[in-house]
Formats: C-alpha cells, sequence, structure tokens
C-alpha cells in the first residue's frame, strides 16, 4: 500500500515537474519570438534616419510629416514593454504611410536613387516584420492554449504564468491607405 501511494505521489510530481517545463519552454517561446520582432523593427528604425534626411531635401515644408516618422522612432526605441513597441510600431506604420504618400508629390524625389533604395528595404523589411508578427501571434496562442488548459491551468496560475499579448493591427492600419495627387 505504502509502495502504491508513494508511486502515485511520485508520478504526481513528475507530471507537475513535466508540466511546468514545459510552459516555460512555450513561455521562452514567446520571449523569443517577440525578441525576433524587436530585431526586425530596431532595423526598421534604423532606417528611418536616413529616409527622413533623403526626404528633407526635397519636402523642406512638409515637416510635419518628417516629425511624425522622427516622433515615433524616438517613441519606440525608449518603449519599455512589447505593448509600448507595438504602440510606437502602428505609429510608424502610419507615419511612413504619409511620407510614401508625400513622396508621390515630388518626381524628383520618387526618383532619387538613395530613396528608392530605401523604400525598397522597407519594403522587405515589412514583409520579414509581418511574418514575425505571424509567428510571434501563433506562439502566443500555442502559450496562452497551455496555460488555459487542465491540468497546467492550475500549474501555471500557481507558478504565475500570465497570458501574454497578441500582436494586433490597430484601426488605422485596417483602413486603405489614400494616395492624393
Amino acid at each position: 500500500m505504502k509502495i502504491l501511494i508513494f508511486g502515485v505521489l511520485l508520478l504526481l510530481v513528475l507530471i507537475t515537474i513535466s508540466t511546468y517545463n514545459s510552459l516555460v519552454v512555450k513561455r521562452n517561446r514567446v520571449k523569443n519570438s517577440w525578441a525576433q520582432i524587436d530585431v526586425q523593427l530596431k532595423k526598421r528604425f534604423d532606417l528611418v534616419p536616413n529616409l527622413v534626411e533623403t526626404v528633407k531635401g526635397y519636402a523642406k515644408h512638409e515637416s510635419e510629416t518628417l516629425e511624425a516618422v522622427v516622433k515615433a522612432r524616438n517613441q519606440y526605441i525608449s518603449a519599455g514593454t512589447p505593448e509600448e513597441m507595438m504602440k510606437a510600431n502602428t505609429e510608424m506604420t502610419g507615419a511612413l504611410g504619409r511620407l510614401f504618400a508625400l513622396a508621390e508629390s515630388y518626381p524628383d524625389l520618387k526618383a532619387n536613387t538613395n530613396f528608392m533604395e530605401l523604400q525598397g528595404e522597407l519594403s522587405d523589411l515589412e514583409d520579414k516584420i509581418a511574418y514575425a508578427r505571424q509567428f510571434y501571434n501563433d506562439t502566443v496562442l500555442m502559450y496562452n492554449n497551455a496555460i488555459q488548459v487542465v491540468p497546467a491551468n492550475i500549474i501555471a496560475g500557481l507558478c504565475g504564468f500570465r497570458e501574454e499579448p497578441y500582436f494586433k493591427a490597430d484601426e488605422s492600419e485596417r483602413q486603405n491607405v489614400k494616395v492624393q495627387f
């Protein structure tokens, strides 16, 4: 009888340890996938000063748009949480959209080699960011599911595992971009 009780307790301990380790691995995957988004966004924000300087020569009186791009970049750099970074990213997306729409008004700017190269790099980075966002959200889904199912939810609650936020598109990103000539 004692052997049976000991065996059941040992089994429960092993299940608890296994579940805990599985949750730690999933949480670390979420952190890693966020770090991958962060790397791509950092590259994007590092390109911004070059883009702004290129545009400044052509669009000196369009300072409001340029200031919005710089402001969004600074907010991202000073962000401390993924949520703040997501908000800064949304603002940057809007500001870059306005900047590229502005470029349509300046034929010389559209023909500028530096501008075209920077625009190409940003386009490539946007694709990478979109993929990284999708991967992050898939990883968050797996993690959030894992901490909500029985019996893992008991262990998750006792050990402080919390839901992670999804990377969501802001309402402004869901609107069609208006380009006016």
